[in-house]
C-alpha cells in the first residue's frame, strides 16, 4: 500500500487535481469549501494498473495546505508518505510556497515524486508554458525533484490525467515496498468520532501491521484500548499493512483522550522522549543564523511541539550549514533512529531545515564542546556494520547473499562478521540451506531472508490456504502458483525467492504438497449427508454397468461439478479424457483383465476389447488411448500391443 502527497502554493489546484483523479474532493471543512482554500489534511485514493500486466494497485493521496498560514498542518501529513505530487500553477509559475515546499520535501529525503503543471487551459501562449517549465527546472536543480516528470495538465478540461496516472504508477514502481518490523505505530493526524462506533483515528501506518482485536497503546499518555475496526480507503479490513493510510476504530477510548500528534502502537514496542540527539541542516535561505538555546517548532510524525534547541560544537550555524542539535521538546514525542523532522521559527514563521534522529533516548544532557559526544554521534549517524546489514537485509526482505553485500558496501571479512551476528540474534536465515550452517559456509547466490518478512509469508500463506479451504472444501488445495501469486503481489518479492518460501514451509510440514495444490495438514475433502446421498446413488449407476458407465455430464449434473472433481481426487473416480468416468475399482479389473488377453494374444484390435468387456467402443477408445499416453500399451497398425 503506497501514499502519495500532495504539495505546491495556495490555489495552485492541488484539492481540484485530487477531485478529478480519484473522483473524492479531499476538503472536508466547511470554511475549506467557502473560502476554495485547503486549511487541513484531506484524503483521496484512486487505483493505478499496469499497462503490460494489468496488475493494479489502490494508492492513497493525502492532500495538504499550500497557504503559509496553515503550512503546519501541511507538516502533520507530509511525513509518512511514499512519493510527492508536486504542483504548480501555469498561470503563475514559482511562487513562495513552492519553494518552501519543495525545502521540506528535500529535509524529509522523499526523494519520489512526479510534478504537475496544472491550469494549463489558462494560458493561451504555449510559449508562457515553455517558460514556465523553464524556470521550473531551474528551481528544482539539485533538489529531491531534479529527475521528477513534469507533466502538464487540466483538471477541469481532463487534459493530461492519463499520462499523470502513468508517471505516478512509475515513479511508485521504483520504490521499494514498507518493510514490516513488526513494530506498528501510526501518528495521528486526525481524530474524529462516529455515532454508534465511537472514537476513530486517521494515520499513516508504518513498521509493521495491525489487526482487529489487537491491544494498543496512546503514546504519550500511555492509555490502552482495543482495535474494534480497522478500515483503509473506507474498505474495513481484518488487518492493515504498513505504509496505508489507515482509520483505527477503539472500543471504550473517548474522544478527548487521543488527540492530533499521539502515537499509537502495541503496548511497550515504544516509548516517549523529552530529549532527541539529531543531525541538522540549516537551509541556506532562511533570514538568519540559528543561535544556542532558541525555541523552536518542532514536527515530527504528526507531532508539534515547541521544542529548546542545544547547539553541539559551535556557538551558531549559519545558512546552509549542517550541525549537531540536542532537542528538548515541550512536549513527549515518539521518535526512532532515522526518523525525520523539520524545525521552524515560531515567529515570524519560517521553515529552518531539519535532519534525522541519531538518538532518540540520550541518557542527558550532553557537553557541547565535548569532542567525545560528536565523535559519539558521528559514529552512531553512520551506524555500526551490523545496522547497515540490518537496514538492507530489512529494506530487501529477501536477497542474494552477493547483492546484499554489495549494496551495504561493506568488505567481504566486516560483512562476514555482521552477517554472524544477525544471524546469532535470529535475525534472518538461508532459505538455501535447510540446516543452520556457519555463515562462512554460505554461498554468493545463496537467497537471506529477514525473520519479519518470513513471519509474513508464513501468516500469509496459512490464511490464503485456510480462506481457499472455506470456499472450496471438495477442493484438494490451493494451486501452488495461485498461493505464490498472491505472496508476489502482497510483498513485491522475486518468483524464484517465493519458490524457495514455499519449499521451506513445505519442508517444515506448515502445508502439504499435492501434486500442483497445497492444503494445511488438517484438510480433507468432507462431503455433507446431501452429497452423499447424491453419491451413493450415482454409484448405483456405475455398479449396474461397471463398463459402461454414464457419461461425464451427467454425473455432473446429478451430483455437481465439485463432486466430481472432489471424488477424482480421492481416487474413487478415474477420468479418461475427454468424458468417459470408471470407479477406479472397475479401472483396475479391466486393466488386469486386458493384461491377461494380452497373455493370449500378441495383438488385440478396439474391436476385441470391445467385444471381451461387452461395452461399446467408446469407452475401449479412451481406455486404450489413456493406456498409450502411460506407456503401457502402443499402436501397431490397427492393434495395441502391451508393451515391455
Amino acid at each position: 500500500m503506497r501514499v502519495i502527497g500532495t504539495a505546491g502554493h495556495v490555489d495552485h489546484g492541488k484539492s481540484t487535481l485530487i477531485e478529478a483523479l480519484t473522483g473524492v474532493h479531499p476538503d472536508r471543512l466547511k470554511e475549506e469549501r467557502l473560502r476554495e482554500m485547503t486549511i487541513d489534511l484531506g484524503f483521496g485514493w484512486m487505483t493505478l494498473s499496469s499497462p503490460e500486466s494489468g496488475e493494479s494497485e489502490e494508492i492513497g493521496i493525502v492532500d495538504v495546505p499550500g497557504h503559509r498560514d496553515f503550512i503546519e498542518n501541511m507538516l502533520a501529513g507530509i511525513g509518512g508518505i511514499d512519493a510527492s505530487l508536486f504542483v504548480v500553477a501555469a498561470d503563475e509559475g514559482v511562487m513562495p510556497q513552492t519553494r518552501e515546499h519543495l525545502a521540506i520535501l528535500d529535509i524529509l529525503q522523499i526523494d519520489s515524486g512526479v510534478i504537475a503543471l496544472t491550469k494549463i487551459d489558462m494560458v493561451a501562449d504555449p510559449d508562457w508554458l515553455d517558460l514556465v517549465e523553464a524556470d521550473l527546472m531551474d528551481v528544482i536543480q539539485g533538489t529531491a525533484l531534479e529527475s521528477a516528470p513534469i507533466i502538464r495538465v487540466s483538471a477541469p478540461k481532463q487534459i493530461g490525467l492519463d499520462e499523470l496516472r502513468e508517471a505516478l504508477r512509475l515513479c511508485l514502481t521504483k520504490k521499494a515496498p514498507r518493510a514490516d518490523l513488526n513494530r506498528p505505530r501510526i501518528p495521528v493526524d486526525r481524530v474524529f468520532s462516529i455515532a454508534g462506533f465511537g472514537t476513530v483515528i486517521t494515520g499513516t501506518l508504518s513498521d509493521g501491521h495491525l489487526n482487529v482485536g489487537d491491544e494498543v497503546e496512546i503514546l504519550p499518555s500511555g492509555v490502552r484500548s482495543r482495535i474494534r475496526g480497522l478500515q483503509t480507503h473506507k474498505q474495513s479490513e481484518e488487518r492493515a499493512l504498513p505504509g496505508s493510510r489507515t482509520a483505527v476504530n477503539f472500543s471504550g477510548l473517548a474522544m478527548d483522550e487521543i488527540q492530533r500528534g499521539d502515537v499509537v502502537a502495541h503496548p511497550g514496542a515504544y516509548q516517549a522522549t523529552q530529549r532527541l540527539d539529531v543531525n541538522f541542516r540549516l537551509l541556506p535561505d532562511v533570514s538568519q543564523s540559528l543561535k544556542h538555546n532558541a525555541m523552536v517548532k518542532l514536527f515530527i510524525g504528526a507531532t508539534e511541539s515547541m521544542a529548546r534547541l542545544r547547539l553541539l560544537g559551535s556557538e551558531e550555524l549559519k545558512p546552509g550549514e549542517t550541525g549537531w542539535l540536542q532537542l528538548e521538546p515541550n512536549l513527549p514525542v515518539v521518535a526512532v533512529r532515522g526518523d525525520r523532522f523539520i524545525l521552524r521559527r515560531p515567529s515570524p514563521g519560517e521553515t529552518l531545515g531539519g535532519g534525522a534522529i541519531i538518538d532518540p533516548h540520550p541518557k542527558r544532557r550532553h557537553k557541547r564542546f565535548s569532542e567525545t559526544t560528536i565523535q559519539r554521534l558521528e559514529a552512531l549517524a553512520k551506524g555500526t556494520p551490523t545496522d547497515v546489514l540490518q537496514q538492507s537485509l530489512l529494506s530487501s526482505g529477501v536477497i542474494m547473499l552477493s547483492d546484499l553485500i554489495s549494496q551495504s558496501r561493506l568488505d567481504q571479512t566486516t560483512a562476514q562478521a555482521a552477517l554472524q551476528e544477525l544471524s546469532t540474534q535470529g535475525l534472518f536465515f538461508n532459505l538455501n540451506q535447510s540446516e543452520h550452517p556457519s555463515v562462512n559456509e554460505y554461498q554468493p547466490k545463496d537467497w537471506l531472508i529477514s525473520k519479519t518478512l518470513w513471519e509474513q509469508i508464513n501468516e500469509i500463506s496459512m490464511q490464503a490456504s485456510a480462506k481457499y479451504h472455506q470456499e472450496y472444501p471438495l477442493r484438494r488445495g490451493i494451486p501452488k502458483e495461485e498461493l505464490i501469486s498472491r505472496l508476489k503481489k502482497v510483498t513485491r518479492h522475486q518468483p524464484v525467492a517465493l519458490n524457495l518460501c514455499m519449499q521451506r514451509i513445505i519442508q517444515e510440514g506448515k502445508l502439504i504438497e499435492a501434486g500442483p495444490l497445497l492444503h494445511l495438514p488438517e484438510h480433507s475433502l468432507q462431503f455433507n449427508e446431501k452429497q452423499k446421498t447424491n453419491i451413493e446413488q450415482m454409484m448405483r449407476k456405475f455398479e449396474a454397468e461397471p463398463y459402461a458407465p454414464p457419461p461425464l455430464k451427467e454425473c455432473q449434473a446429478e451430483v455437481g461439478e465439485e463432486v466430481i472433481n472432489a471424488l477424482i481426487e480421492l481416487d474413487e473416480l478415474v477420468l479418461l479424457p475427454p468424458d468417459v468416468l470408471f470407479r477406479k475399482a472397475d479401472y483396475e479389473k479391466m486393466l488386469a483383465e486386458l493384461r491377461a488377453l494380452f497373455a493370449e494374444h500378441e495383438t488385440l484390435t478396439v474391436a476385441q476389447v470391445r467385444d471381451h468387456f461387452q461395452t461399446s467402443r467408446r469407452y475401449i477408445l479412451a481406455l486404450l488411448e489413456r493406456l498409450d499416453s502411460q506407456g503401457i500399451t502402443a499402436r501397431k497398425g490397427d492393434a495395441r500391443i502391451l508393451k515391455k
